[in-house]
């Protein structure tokens, strides 16, 4: 999950002289953002770029800003088949992201291999949700009405985002990234019996395209009943959110599938010894059991506590 955030004094400071996507599209604000929290708890495994899924819809003619309100907000709603055809062409993403690019590479050279380095992007599902849309969403229904309504205009949307995920993907390896991470974060608004069709199968198209073998990550939040579908996807890791009950789900995934989370993103908000007794219990119920990267959930929130974010690291980190 990310690291970065609004409860580190150190981003709270740079973002009062840039914005946002200032920092997203600037390499060195970029840089700097991404090694803060390893700079503050250099227990942790590795650095995660600090960037954001929707530089895809951007790059691909459809800008993005955030509400006064919260929430995301696209320049428009892609509603029809002429806007979909308009949009660029899924490779140009390469040369319209290369401060992404830029940025792993600055990373790369100053981590000099002490840390692993992460990319990441959406999954194609998550992405049209805000691009459909036309930014954040309640009920969304107008992906879903997409969806099963026009599955030509739906499958001309989600080939090209697939495409453009794909270049997208194999720039940021070549760049540097050891891992890539998918966040299909609203892949568990997909009714049960029609998530491999909107959502999985190109996730699987995109994993299939990058080099054999490079390790993936697959988060999906709210997917815990499709666990087993997800590990077809050829994705080396699920991660999974706090309702999934990890010994349970380790029980039944093949070995050769890591798993990673799952602490409440909410306990970061509560004191360090809650968090020391809420990770030890995680820790120890998957004591044994191969493969678990320890994480939280979700996202770190912006009202988590500094001092709890100390106490998961030295539980995490000390416990034997």
């Amino acid at each position: 999950m990310r690291q970065a955030g609004r409860y580190l004094p150190e981003y709270r400071a740079l973002k009062a002289r840039s914005s946002f996507l200032e920092m997203v599209k600037t390499p060195d604000l970029a840089t700097e953002v991404t090694l803060q929290p390893l700079q503050r708890f250099p227990g942790l495994d590795a650095a995660i770029l600090f960037s954001d899924i929707l530089v895809i819809p951007e790059a691909l003619g459809q800008p993005y800003s955030f509400r006064d309100t919260g929430g995301i907000a696209m320049a428009y709603r892609l509603e029809t088949r002429a806007q979909v055809e308009a949009l660029a062409p899924p490779e140009s993403v390469v040369d319209s992201l290369s401060y992404v690019t830029a940025t792993l590479r600055q990373l790369k050279q100053t981590l000099a291999g002490q840390k692993a380095l992460l990319g990441f992007g959406g999954s194609p599902w998550t992405l049209a949700t805000y691009m459909v849309e036309g930014g954040s969403s309640d009920d969304f229904e107008r992906i879903k009405l997409l969806f099963y309504t026009d599955r030509g205009l739906f499958d001309a949307l989600l080939e090209r985002l697939t495409r453009a995920l794909i270049a997208y993907f194999k720039a940021q390896i070549e760049a540097g990234a050891d891992a890539i991470q998918i966040f299909d974060s609203w892949g568990g608004i997909v009714a049960g019996a029609d998530y491999a069709e909107a959502s999985l199968r190109w996730i699987r198209e995109i994993i299939a395209a990058l080099p054999p073998d490079f390790p993936v990550i697959l988060y999906a939040k709210g997917t815990g009943t499709h666990l087993i579908d997800q590990s077809f996807t050829g994705a080396r890791v699920l991660s999974v959110d706090w309702t999934v009950d990890l010994r349970t789900a380790r029980a039944q995934l093949p070995k050769t599938i890591a798993l990673q989370g799952n602490l409440d993103p909410l306990l970061m908000q509560t004191t360090p010894e809650i968090v020391r007794a809420q990770t030890q219990s995680l820790l120890e119920a998957m004591r044994d059991q191969p493969g678990h990267i320890f994480n939280l959930g979700h996202g770190i929130t912006p009202q988590a506590k500094i001092e709890c974010m100390q106490s998961l690291v030295d539980t995490v980190t000390q416990w034997r």
